[in-house]
């Protein structure tokens, strides 16, 4: 069987008998040998594999139920409780255990023992009424030393009740003890804590919980969720913080959490870190190489003022775009690092592609380019083309009048230079 369940009984039927012989006041009847010897002999046989009949042998030990005492007959229920555990039918289990704890008088440790083990496998399948019962009946036996996990166990009860405010208070009370001693409670307990406040609304006190967790366990799933109630909190600056540490400490491995730094760090005006980030994340195949993570590298970049590596992402992304708005933004980003030629090649790429929502733009960004190239007549025929839009044709007709100025003036030097020679 894969439990050891013949030791796990004489394990505690050694316990049981040692605080029966110490505590007469409760005048425990003694386990006659040759009644232990049959269960002993019944649970041989389940141990070996032969479980009906490890049954049968106690089933034979209850016709004489009438001639056993009150703990011969908790340690006869208790043995069938063990045997029907280790097949996994928890509720024959439940049924003996609770027999046990029903019969009077028996050991104090074998009905607290009892009692709290019944309230541990009713937990289990979901009786929470008959959990709380059972820690009732096993609080009024032990003394305070013992209380916490008793708390620790009524709060789940309750939580899985969906009685979230009720089980709030047994929880805190257990993490608080401990806490007191100065101490941390297990982990299990602050995940129930938190799950509480969740489900209550409590948005600052699942932070503060949070804050705990990482303190006391430090494992990177904490960091990230605490991190991401600081960003419901409006608390960016906290939320950035725990992000930033944890990316240093290698907690940040996937790739919507890196995502999520480089947001956090382009929003708070950080854009330098915000494309590192994205750039390592990229290389290492931890973010995912799509239209959407090239356009926030790319705009990372250009808040950065990093004019190359803005104009690769820009074209990385472009080529997954079906229009040719991002070939624009490369125009532009060109056109003001006066690229000229490849601000040019950018604007008719866009052109090309179609699907712009300012169209005009480009043909300005052509007209700019050529005119910083002296390249005259080309500019003119861009700008003539940029004022057939509405939004730029102020803007056009400017620049028209501005490089005709300029060719007026080139050839009047031109005319000059071929007169005096």
């Amino acid at each position: 069987m894969k439990r050891h369940l013949f030791l796990i009984a004489l394990v505690l039927f050694a316990t049981s008998l040692q605080v029966a012989e110490s505590q007469e006041r409760k005048r425990t009847p003694a386990l006659r040998e040759q009644v232990y010897s049959q269960l002993a002999r019944a649970q041989e046989l389940a141990d070996a594999g032969d479980v009906p009949a490890g049954i049968a042998a106690l089933q034979n030990v209850e016709t004489k139920i009438s001639s056993m005492n009150s703990y011969e007959r908790a340690m006869l229920w208790n043995f069938y409780g063990y045997m029907y555990y280790g097949q996994d039918n928890i509720e024959r289990a439940i049924h003996y255990f609770s027999k046990v704890v029903d019969e009077d008088p028996i050991p104090e440790s074998l009905q607290q023992n009892t009692l709290f083990s019944l309230a541990q496998l009713a937990l289990g399948e979901g009786r929470y009424n008959d959990t709380l019962a059972f820690l009732d009946r096993w609080q009024a036996l032990v003394g305070d030393a013992e209380q916490t996990k008793a708390l620790v166990l009524k709060a789940q009860a309750l939580y899985q009740q969906e009685s979230y405010a009720e089980a709030l208070a047994p929880i805190t009370a257990a993490i608080e003890k401990v806490e007191a001693e100065g101490s941390y409670g297990d982990e299990n307990w602050y995940v129930l804590q938190r799950a509480i406040h969740f489900e209550l609304g409590n948005t600052e006190a699942v932070a503060d919980v949070l804050a705990t967790m990482v303190k006391a366990f430090n494992k990177p799933e904490y960091w990230i969720q605490l991190a991401g109630v600081y960003g419901q909190l409006g608390q960016e600056s906290k939320q950035l913080a725990l992000l930033e540490a944890a990316y240093q400490q290698g907690f940040l491995t996937k790739g919507s959490d890196l995502m999520n730094l480089a947001q956090s760090y382009f929003f708070s005006d950080v854009p330098y870190k915000a494309g590192k980030v994205l750039e390592r994340g990229l290389e290492e195949g931890k973010i995912e190489r799509n239209l959407r993570n090239l356009k926030m590298l790319a705009q990372s970049w250009v808040a950065a003022r990093e004019t190359d590596k803005a104009v690769a992402a820009l074209e990385a992304a472009a080529e997954l775009s079906e229009d040719g708005e991002l070939d624009a933004q490369r125009a532009q980003v060109l056109i003001n690092a006066e690229r000229n030629q490849e601000a040019i090649r950018a604007a008719r790429r866009a052109l090309e592609k179609g699907g712009l929502e300012q169209p005009g733009n480009m043909h300005l960004v052509i007209g700019m380019a050529e005119l910083n190239l002296e390249n005259f007549n080309e500019a003119l025929q861009a700008f003539a083309q940029a004022k057939k839009f509405d939004d730029v044709r102020r803007t056009a007709n400017q620049w028209e009048r501005y490089t005709s100025s300029e060719k007026e003036q080139r050839d009047r030097l031109t005319e000059l230079r071929k007169s005096s020679s």
